[in-house]
């Protein structure tokens, strides 16, 4: 009798659909997969999800784009960016690499604002000249400028359904999309002018192109490497990623030559351990050499003669940092980026965690504040999913390209000296949504229910925060109306709001007298705020409406400290700043 054949289901094997013949078998024999019914019921059913999915996070970016007056970090990228379209020169910014300010510049471009090119100052300077002393429309400006991030947050989107959708299958690759378009982290920074929610989603792009190179290692490993490329020519944050992906990409190679396929020029190579190491050699390569081109793309983009003059001088760095930055293969616009970026992090900042104010960096604070500002179902499915990708087999061999990017961004950047906030992590959030579709997987009745209840409690969670997505923290911390006691910076209180504490005076407090501390890039005088230093007169003169920022609050000490003591608090506006009556 011939024997009964059997079908393992692979990692790209969506469950639900028909299993297909594994030419990867694992080592102790195939098993047989577990039966499922089959999702989604109808074909059209998953696109419309889909759809409705990124149409409700387009709407949520675009309303927290048009309410939110200018983060401290956005002037600085948008005149960069207003200086890239109208000098081509490298002059402004240059801690980080062009190409992320080029996107900007995309939405920069259709509002054609009047920029004066010979005026002088500090980056912050140029960035509040252009938005509210050169007769631009600071609200029709930002909005302009901040379109192109939404849009790129909702292809990375798809980014996150397709890489789930290859891991788990359909219903997976929704779950995944459903915690990526409802993270309030994601929501918050995708609708801003600036870097973060960019370099996270190329990363996130190579990973997936590189788990695809698994099947057709010539063509995705050069995509993969662009993408990463992408991610380095936004943030300098993204070059951790560059060895890790670089080591995935040899995994995926291996994987390909178990099926027969192997990259260009190397197939007439004897199948040996030579061919094996020829073609991980080969893969990283291929991954390295072409991210590195993206980043001279960028910066060529810019001016293609390659001048750099900046506005403000750069620090020297020496020691083995020094002569390591010198040897690198980036234009000199880079290295001199990465001495600014080595001068910020010796020096000694503020960081306010718990209720505590402190001077340096805590190694546990970003985790402890993405356990704040993450909703509770998606920490709880994404974990579950991690612990899934690592424990069921027929999942397995995507473990390395869901966790270890995340892991490797992450030690990086808890050894940074900026506690400012979770933007610094980013991607954390964005592969925990891919990584929550292998919750799906655990072979219990109730996996599939408790997930989507989970999920719907992270929507839900999400929603109860709209429009006021920065300074979000869970149920079990209180909610975002109580992240100013925990957190402080981007995290809660990053100059969004001066244009809501504008209509708040007016309409509840007309004519009465302000005394304000706000931090943040905006002018207060042009939205009709024209408030005092309270600090800079005697206390006894101080009556009336004190106005604090909540990251003011929490680093409060001294005169500052004692008339918030002495005052009582009358309302907040945004969850980041706070009315005292004095």
């Amino acid at each position: 009798m011939a024997r009964e054949q059997r079908s393992v289901l692979t990692p790209e094997a969506s469950p639900g659909e028909p299993a297909r013949p594994s030419p990867e078998r694992p080592a102790d024999g195939p098993s047989r997969p577990r039966r499922r019914p089959a999702w989604p019921p109808t074909p059209l059913l998953a696109p419309v999800l889909a759809l409705l999915l990124l149409a409700q996070m387009a709407v949520a970016m675009v309303t927290t784009a048009v309410q939110q007056t200018p983060t401290i970090d956005e002037p600085v990228y948008v005149a960069t960016a207003t200086d890239y379209l109208r000098e081509h020169r490298l002059r402004y910014n240059p801690e980080h690499p062009p190409l992320g300010k080029l996107l900007i510049a995309a939405g920069v471009a259709v509002a054609d604002p009047h920029y004066d090119p010979s005026y002088t100052g500090t980056q912050g300077e140029v960035g509040r000249h252009l938005l509210y002393e050169s007769g631009n429309d600071p609200w029709r400006l930002m909005l302009w400028a901040r379109l192109p991030v939404i849009v790129l947050t909702l292809l990375f989107g798809l980014v996150v359904l397709a890489f789930a959708r290859a891991v788990t299958g359909t219903a997976g690759g929704l779950v995944a999309l459903a915690l990526y378009a409802f993270s309030p982290d994601v929501i918050a920074h995708g609708s801003l002018a600036t870097l973060d929610l960019p370099a996270a989603g190329f990363v996130l792009t190579s990973a997936w192109l590189v788990w695809r190179a698994r099947q057709r290692p010539g063509p995705y490993l050069v995509a993969a490497g662009a993408a990463l490329g992408a991610a380095v020519a936004t943030k300098m944050s993204a070059l951790p990623a560059v060895p890790a992906l670089m080591a995935l990409a040899v995994l995926s190679v291996r994987a390909a030559g178990r099926r027969g396929r192997t990259l260009p020029g190397l197939a007439g190579v004897a199948a040996d351990r030579r061919r094996t190491v020829l073609s991980g050699f080969a893969a990283a390569a291929v991954v390295a050499v072409t991210a590195l081109a993206v980043v001279w793309a960028a910066y060529l983009a810019v001016d293609p003669r390659l001048r750099f003059d900046p506005a403000e001088p750069v620090p020297a760095l020496h020691g083995l940092r020094g002569r390591l930055v010198g040897l690198m293969p980036v234009p000199p616009a880079f290295r001199a980026g990465m001495r600014v970026q080595f001068g910020l992090e010796d020096y000694p900042w503020q960081g306010y965690l718990f209720g505590h104010l402190y001077t340096g960096s805590r190694w546990y604070y970003l985790p402890a504040a993405l356990l704040v500002k993450t909703p509770l179902g998606l920490l709880a499915v994404g974990a579950a999913g991690a612990a899934a990708v690592v424990a069921v087999r027929r999942l397995r061999a995507a473990a390395p390209y869901l966790l270890l990017p995340p892991l490797v961004l992450l030690a990086g950047a808890m050894t940074g000296s900026r506690d400012f906030g979770t933007r610094y992590a980013l991607f954390v959030p964005v592969f925990l949504a891919v990584a929550g579709s292998c919750a799906l997987a655990w072979r219990w009745r109730w996996a599939g229910p408790l997930t989507g209840a989970l999920v719907l409690f992270a929507a839900v969670s999400s929603l109860r925060t709209f429009p006021y997505y920065l300074p979000y923290a869970n149920e079990a911390f209180g909610g975002p109306e109580h992240t100013h006691r925990l957190l402080h910076d981007s995290n809660v209180d990053w100059g969004q709001d001066l244009g809501r504490l504008a209509d708040r005076l007016r309409q509840r407090y007309p004519g009465e007298p302000v005394w304000l501390v706000y931090k943040g890039a905006g002018v207060p005088s042009y939205y009709g705020i024209h408030g005092a230093d309270p600090r800079r007169v005697p206390a006894d003169r101080v009556r009336g409406l004190l106005v604090v920022s909540d990251s003011a609050v929490a680093k409060a000490r001294g005169r500052l400290a004692a008339l918030i003591d002495s005052s009582r608090p009358v309302g907040e506006v945004g969850h980041s700043i706070t009315l005292f009556r004095r």
